[in-house]
This record gives structure tokens, C-alpha cells and sequence, in this order.
């Protein structure tokens, strides 16, 4: 059964309840979760049936607690889970307008999750990548280590893909967590040229590089599988051998909630070439369960809103890397 590790933090999530706000006093109910981008993604993966482990640090709360019993309840993997004393999750409130789009604050300069590149546990837990067949993170899992940090992720990383183990790498840019552009650009660029897949956007790149091209942002990426969504519901594939375009079917449902719309989509083109589909089949997985989170509030939705399980070919065996 092929294998992914998903690299990130998970935060405590404060979601503004409908109809929660008082008119005019911007306050209100809020609902409390838990989520983070990659994590979004693994909860996906392991509904879609991919087994996944969970890489990240929490401290020795009752919170963190919650979230490692409420990822074990989803099938998602904890035994990468780093545990220190005294520390804390970050959190984060989502507010939404009436058209459901985001706006997230966030409050996790101290969590745990930071410190994940420099632990005594840290060695072992890279040294694991090597037995994955997939390793996936994201920009913002990226924008929470040092410099230093991330050239020690990057390393096992190279190392891991000599075993076969391929690495995805979702640009998901979020400009609080990179105070220096030009930074950003060049882990952008080191991701680039490490990956094997690269998922990313319009919104994402156009903030790095702005007033570019589809094509000139798309030259930017050397990577041989590439996902580029647009603005609409459309994704455009460059992969070996061909390009693509890839339209979401229209909406039958209103949209309530953003939030995951980018995560779940990784979860099922990450789920389905794992399974045998190709890039292209992949994206239209993709875009149905976005299609479907998306019409729920909050990153997870529930479990009997997932879409039906669709069969694919068998995969290929992994090969070590020339």
C-alpha cells in the first residue's frame, strides 16, 4: 500500500458561526477545530483511502491531545508526532464574508510545530522519509522553519528521493509567514527544483513574481509534473509527454467556505497517481472534492459528504531515482 508523509503544523481553529457576528459589532460565537493546510490534506488522503502519517511537533496539552486523538479517529498516522513539554499549538480565527472567501489571523510565533527541524528527535524523523513512496508539504510548512531548518528538510528530502520516495510540493503562499520576498523566491526556487510534482496557482506565484504570464510563471517551475490553477475553476497540466487543460464541472451547490479548497485538491491528485491515474484524471478528481469542501464551512467536511471511491489502475512499483 503506497505511503505519504504530509510535513506541517496544525493549529487550533477559531471558525466565526453563521449568523454568530452581531450587525455592526463585528463580534459573535466562534466554533473551535483544529487545522493547517497539510494537515487538511492528510485528513483528505486517509478518507481517500491512502495510508499517511502526520509530521509535525505539539506540546503536552490537553489541546494537543484533542488534535492527536481526532487525527487517529481519521486513520491519519501520528507515530511521527513529536510531543515537547511546555509547549502550545498555534491558533488561527477564520472569518468569511458573504461570498464565502477567508480571511485568516493567526497566533503561533511560540508553537510547537517551529521547532521541528531542531529537536534530538529531528535526525530519526527525516531519516523516515526515506520510507515513504510520497513526501508532501507545503510553502507554508516551509515559512515556519529557519533557514537552517529548511536546508535540513531539503537534504533529506534529496536523499529520500535517490530511494524512489517522490516529492510534491504545494507553493500555497501566505505573504505573513515570508516578511522577505526575496526569501521566498529562493525557497521557492530550491522546492522547484527538488520536486517531483509541483501543485500551485495563479494567486500564489502572481504575489512573487507580479504582472507575469500564465507561461512565463509556468517557466519558472522545472519540475516534470506541474498543476497550475487559474483564477477559475480550470487547472492547466505540463507532465512528460504532454500538456493539458482541466475544467471543474459547474456548480450545482453555493459556495459557504474557501477554506481547504487548494488542500483537498492536492489530497486527490495525490491520491489518485498514487493509484495509477494519470495527471490528467487526477486533476478532475481534484476538482470534485474541491468542488464539494468548498460547500461546506470549515477545512474538513463531513465524512459522509466525501465523494463516491473511484477505482484506477494499479500503480506503478517504485523505482529509486537515477
Amino acid at each position: 500500500m503506497a505511503s505519504v508523509a504530509c510535513i506541517g503544523e496544525c493549529m487550533v481553529e477559531l471558525r466565526q458561526a453563521q449568523g454568530g457576528a452581531s450587525a455592526g459589532q463585528g463580534g459573535g460565537l466562534y466554533s473551535r477545530g483544529f487545522g493547517g493546510d497539510t494537515l487538511n490534506t492528510a485528513v483528505y488522503l486517509a478518507r481517500l483511502d491512502v495510508k499517511v502519517d502526520y509530521l509535525t511537533a505539539l506540546g503536552d496539552d490537553a489541546l494537543s491531545d484533542e488534535m492527536v486523538a481526532a487525527w487517529n479517529a481519521e486513520g491519519v498516522g501520528t507515530r511521527r508526532v513529536v510531543r515537547l513539554a511546555g509547549k502550545l499549538p498555534g491558533l488561527y480565527m477564520i472569518q468569511t464574508d458573504g461570498k464565502g472567501e477567508r480571511q485568516f489571523f493567526h497566533w503561533r510565533d511560540s508553537a510547537a510545530a517551529r521547532q521541528l527541524m531542531s529537536l534530538p528527535e529531528t535526525d530519526e524523523l527525516l531519516n523516515s522519509l526515506m520510507s515513504y513512496d510520497v513526501v508532501y508539504l507545503s510553502a507554508i510548512t516551509l515559512s515556519i522553519y529557519d533557514a537552517a531548518g529548511r536546508e535540513r528538510l531539503f537534504g533529506a528530502i534529496k536523499r529520500a528521493r535517490l530511494l524512489g520516495t517522490r516529492f510534491v510540493f504545494d507553493t500555497n503562499f501566505r505573504a505573513r509567514g515570508w516578511p522577505d520576498r526575496d526569501i521566498a523566491r529562493e525557497v521557492f526556487a530550491t522546492a522547484f527544483a527538488a520536486a517531483d510534482i509541483v501543485l500551485t496557482s495563479t494567486e500564489d506565484l502572481l504575489a512573487l513574481h507580479p504582472g507575469e504570464s500564465h507561461d512565463q510563471l509556468m517557466a519558472r517551475i522545472p519540475t516534470p509534473e506541474l498543476v497550475f490553477r487559474l483564477p477559475e475553476p480550470v487547472s492547466l497540466l505540463r507532465y512528460p509527454g504532454g500538456a493539458s487543460e482541466v475544467r471543474a464541472e459547474p456548480m450545482t451547490q453555493p459556495v459557504v467556505d474557501t477554506t481547504a479548497a487548494g488542500d483537498s485538491f492536492a489530497a486527490a491528485y495525490i491520491a489518485a497517481r498514487l493509484a495509477g491515474a494519470g495527471p490528467v484524471e487526477a486533476a478532475q478528481a481534484g476538482h470534485r472534492l474541491a468542488s464539494l469542501v468548498i460547500c461546506y464551512p470549515g477545512a474538513i467536511i463531513p465524512g459522509y459528504a466525501m465523494p463516491p471511491k473511484k477505482r484506477h489502475r494499479p500503480a506503478a512499483p517504485r523505482q529509486a531515482s537515477k
